[in-house]
């Protein structure tokens, strides 16, 4: 810059200073100048050709750096090897299993106040089903994780930390035994409530032996997915259809089968026949789902509220209660003197609106 200068200082009027010589070199590099300077010497013509040429060769190693980057990025998120670093208040679904993109629906169906783009996918599947669920314009804005979901550092990466409710599914993706699957969900939910204890955590078991140490690494809910479906099947062989009542009291079906419902701050300490009474005939009330929520936020309230009482024996009696403290425990149909504790809900059936029952043949 500084020769070109010199060599033009004396014939180019153009070129006044050593600040535009510098101008006209950042301008040829970057684009082809705007024709307000140019050289009229030979040697500066030269100088500028040189210029217009690197010019050319930097800005397209350049795009091609920026695009090869983005590209890969792309690939490298498609494929679920980036760090969710944006993530905050989500929801984590962990491992695979047939009907997969069944559960994704009845999940949204289910939860409309979760937006698609707050839900990662945790898993080891195959990048052909992950292709195939992201492809549904329902799917498409899902997050996707590539990892094991009992590995300590791929959790980290899901920002486990900041992660509001994660869901334990029994693994298939990989060729595990009954023993294996459910294993590994009880070592996912232990590594989940030790980097998250705020965390709600539902998980998925397929043999009752293992409840106990889901219990014990406090999950919230745990799902026993084959008790169910030998329930059912037992229901059915009495040929009363028992499995019909069942379906639809957990249907997907908004109009119909078993609703959660807050209870007014008023009735909370109340008599549970108050609280009854003061409902309509729209729904019909069988019970309360108590201690719902986190379980490690109503255990430390539990705790506080024991040790408020002076008496140490009834302290010590008030821990024993604590320590056997389940979450989400139902209590159908309990007697009208009964006291409704706080973080309690209400369940209900909920009416259907179809009146074809009640016009067919007795």
């Amino acid at each position: 810059m500084l020769i070109f200068f010199k060599v033009e200082q004396k014939t180019n009027e153009g070129l006044n200073s050593l600040f535009d010589a510098a101008w006209y070199t950042l301008v040829t590099l970057t684009t082809v100048g705007y024709g307000d300077i140019y050289p009229s010497t030979v040697p500066g013509r030269i100088t500028a050709i040189i210029l217009l040429l690197a010019g050319v060769a930097i800005t397209g190693a350049f795009s091609g750096k920026f695009a090869s980057f983005l590209f890969d990025r792309q690939q490298k998120k498609d494929r679920g090897l980036l760090k969710m670093t944006k993530l905050k208040n989500h929801f984590i679904i962990c491992g695979y299993k047939n009907n997969f993109e069944k559960i994704l629906e009845g999940i949204l169906l289910a939860n409309p106040e979760i937006p698609t783009d707050k839900i990662l996918l945790l898993n080891t599947a195959p990048q052909m089903n992950i292709d195939k669920i992201k492809s549904d314009d329902r799917f498409k804005t899902i997050n996707f994780l590539h990892g094991d979901f009992t590995d300590e550092d791929t959790l980290l990466k899901a920002q486990i930390k900041t992660a509001e409710r994660a869901l334990i599914l029994a693994d298939t993706s990989e060729e595990y035994s009954i023993l294996e699957t459910d294993s590994r969900t009880v070592l996912g939910a232990i590594t989940i409530k030790n980097l998250n204890p705020k965390i709600y955590c539902v998980a998925e078991i397929m043999d009752s032996k293992f409840e106990k140490h889901l219990s014990l690494a406090h999950c919230d809910e745990i799902i026993l997915s084959s008790d169910y479906e030998q329930n059912l099947l037992v229901q059915a062989s009495s040929g009363k259809g028992m499995s019909h009542i069942l379906r639809a009291l957990i249907s997907e079906d908004a109009e119909a089968g078993i609703k959660l419902q807050p209870i007014p701050e008023k009735f909370i300490g109340r008599p549970y026949g108050e609280f009854r009474e003061s409902l309509d005939t729209t729904n019909i009330l069988i019970g309360l789902l108590e201690n719902t929520g986190n379980f490690y936020q109503r255990r430390r309230e539990a705790l506080a509220e024991a040790q408020k009482n002076p008496n140490v024996e009834k302290i010590v009696a008030n821990l024993k209660k604590v320590k056997t403290l389940r979450s989400n425990l139902p209590n159908f149909a309990p007697s009208d003197d009964y006291v409704i504790p706080d973080n309690s809900k209400a369940i209900f059936i909920q009416r259907s609106t179809d009146d074809t029952a009640d016009e067919g043949e007795i």
